[in-house]
């Protein structure tokens, strides 16, 4: 069979990078598929930057294996590599314009000039940049530099594109419109995207499949919605939104006993003994509609448009409510009110006590 058909873009084998006597990336094996658009997401030190800098080549692995299609690159030079990469600094060449800025690695590879000129403007118009190809970069607002960066690193139509926090110096409302416009970009040419970012609604919104990384390790890989509503471990949890932990003990298949004695219903999956139990706060109700039921005493409200967060103290600790601000002056019980607060075992999910999130 062919490379195309069998071998993802890029593998990774037990990668390990250790600096002095820091291991920053702990034995990391992944691999991702042609095409895709892959996210590695954490805080900062997690080792996804580190991750990103072995792939391209501007940090040798420590041991491990790193495969470019079939290719071993570990020891190959960034540029022996079929990798791009857009930094959040965008390393534009100031003295030159937005055309030759995008014409410069098809220059090096000695392409004729009548074929540059047709990719360059093929490019530009996919990056929404067509008509600014004479301009200078400081005469372009961030955005389109980071839009001149892109073209750059993707005329060349490189077997992987690395994005290095690219949206990082932009401001929040470019930065969602820039996220929108990459996924965008990446579903046109269908070049293997990989993106590394601490924000994890970019990573939510852009990537078909997300690594979690936390102290060098993976926690957890999966899609946006895997991640979001079956996290494995309370950091995941902790990290991608926001989650209400309550601790309890597993009291048979599909029962988790809480400290009270309260009795919910989620799907254990084999877990024993103590546990967290878990739910997203606009998976619950205001009322007994629900399977799973904890009453309490309203503590305080803020109303946040598009819902109102809801802050309720029971006899197992605070739980924060997503209410959905859905008809106009909708009333929220007034703190000091008592409450139930229901909602579906399907919504519940249960991490390892052990594996408590730490920041």
């Amino acid at each position: 069979m062919s490379e195309t058909a069998t071998a993802p873009d890029v593998r990774l084998e037990e990668v390990v990078k250790e600096f002095g006597e820091t291991r920053a990336v702990d034995g990391i094996s992944l691999e991702i598929p042609r095409g895709s658009f892959f996210a590695l997401l954490g805080p900062s030190g997690c080792g996804k930057t580190t991750t990103l800098r072995m792939i391209g080549g501007f940090e040798e692995a420590t041991s491990g294996r790193i495969f470019l299609g079939d290719r071993d690159v570990v020891g190959l030079p960034p540029y022996k590599r079929d990798v791009n990469t857009v930094f959040q600094s965008y390393a534009l060449f100031p003295h030159m314009t937005v055309a030759d800025n995008v014409a410069f690695g098809l220059e090096r590879r000695k392409i004729a000039k009548s074929e540059i000129a047709t990719r360059v403007s093929e490019i530009l118009e996919l990056v929404d940049l067509e008509g600014r190809g004479s301009r200078k970069p400081r005469q372009l607002s961030g955005g389109q530099q980071q839009r001149v960066a892109l073209a750059r690193a993707i005329v060349n139509n490189p077997r992987v594109l690395l994005l290095d926090e690219p949206l990082g110096a932009l401001d929040l409302k470019l930065r969602k419109q820039m996220q929108l416009e990459l996924k965008r970009i990446q579903h046109e040419i269908g070049i293997t995207f990989v993106h590394v970012t601490h924000d994890q609604e970019e990573a939510m919104t852009m990537a078909d499949t997300i690594a979690v990384m936390n102290q060098g390790r993976i926690e957890q890989l999966g899609t946006p919605a895997e991640l979001y509503e079956r996290p494995l471990t309370a950091f995941v949890a902790g990290f991608l939104g926001k989650s209400n932990l309550l601790e309890g003990t597993v009291a048979g298949d599909g029962v988790v006993r809480l400290g009270d004695g309260t009795e919910l219903r989620a799907r254990t999956d084999g877990s024993q003994g103590a546990v967290s139990v878990g739910v997203r706060p606009e998976k619950i109700s205001l009322g007994e509609g629900g399977v799973n039921r904890l009453s309490g005493q309203v503590r305080e409200s803020a109303y946040i448009g598009v819902a109102t967060e809801v802050v309720v103290a029971t006899a197992v600790g605070e739980l924060t409510v997503f209410h959905q601000n859905v008809e106009a002056g909708g009333v929220v019980p007034a703190p000091g009110s008592h409450v139930t607060l229901s909602w579906s075992p399907d919504a519940t999910f249960v991490v390892d006590r052990r594996e408590e999130i730490s920041g």
